[in-house]
């Protein structure tokens, strides 16, 4: 009897989330289609408001759920799925991850140790096994103890896309379009047909700088001239709120990475030094915006040294 009863366990025991440090942040759950949600952090550095700086989304089907994106750690992923749990008794069986960046993908471990399959770009591997991922994560074990520490794991993909992928779960039609390597090693967006939402990860930044690092701002540019607003319902972005007017939010992203060219362009043909040139620009259209102190003049400084390495390649 006890050996039945040990195993009728063994699922519920296999599934167990570990006792992460509880995060105290404000999290609420924002519905944009009859079955997708989202949750928004916070505008501000990486490590501010507790590491809640960036959004994940979630879509309801009648056979499980799927998560986008799984946050900045352990801590906020299980607070998540306890929102998740307010909204449906369903698993979470797939996680989407538009990119993997440190704000997005800490969380992870809560989801795949419920046993949900993990879906992520190609290019995810040139960041899982540098240098920066390893140095990052030792970085976010100091800045964003306890919530991060050393239980804090990267974790590997199940499945890796390259193309447009598509998978239909409780009826819930999804469509995958990978998009290159944009904003990092490799990006890709989310469609939920039936609602007409549209998860777009960091290639869109709603309302605030977005952040650059070492993205091919040039494709990154490509990619918002042509990726397909029409018809959308709702767009929700990596960071700030979903936004109903998508055409609108894509370009003031794109008029910022354009503006960062264009000047960083100008100083590289003419052998300007960086300060001269970022000091003599007029940024002022982006300047009230949220995170501009924080992010404007390091990613302008990545541009810079972009536009170089671009000039000396031509």
């Amino acid at each position: 009897m006890k050996r039945i009863l040990f195993l009728m366990l063994l699922p519920m025991m296999a599934f167990a989330a570990p006792d992460y440090a509880p995060v105290e942040v404000e999290m609420e759950v924002e519905q944009v289609g009859p079955h997708s949600y989202y949750v928004q952090g916070a505008a501000g550095a990486a490590t501010e408001n507790k590491g809640f700086i960036s959004n994940a989304g979630f879509v309801v089907t009648d056979e499980g759920v799927v998560v986008i994106d799984a946050l900045g750690s352990p801590s906020l992923a299980t607070l998540m799925r306890a929102k998740i749990a307010q909204v449906s008794d369903m698993p979470v069986v797939k996680v989407v991850m538009t990119h993997y960046h440190a704000d997005h993908i800490y969380g992870l471990q809560v989801f795949k140790d419920e046993g949900a399959e993990v879906i992520a770009p190609r290019g995810v591997y040139e960041y899982l096994n540098s240098e920066a991922a390893i140095n990052r994560l030792e970085e976010r074990r100091v800045s964003l103890f306890p919530w991060v520490d050393e239980n804090t794991r990267l974790v590997k993909p199940d499945r890796v896309i390259d193309q447009p992928f598509g998978f239909t779960l409780g009826g819930v039609n999804f469509r995958v379009e990978y998009l290159g390597s944009a904003h990092s090693d490799g990006d890709l967006t989310v469609f939920v047909e039936p609602d007409s939402v549209l998860y777009s990860g960091d290639i869109i930044f709603e309302g605030r700088v977005p952040f650059v690092g070492d993205a091919d701002t040039g494709h990154w540019l490509e990619t918002l001239t042509s990726l397909e607003t029409s018809g959308l319902a709702a767009l929700v972005p990596g960071h700030g709120p979903a936004a109903m007017q998508p055409a609108e939010s894509i370009a003031l992203t794109r008029r910022y990475l354009a503006a960062l060219r264009e000047v960083m362009e100008e100083a590289v043909d003419e052998m300007a030094d960086f300060a001269t040139a970022f000091d003599a620009a007029d940024w002022s259209e982006f300047q009230n915006m949220p995170a501009f102190e924080e992010a404007h003049r390091r990613n302008a400084y990545q541009v810079y040294l972009s536009m170089e390495a671009e000039a000396l390649a031509e």
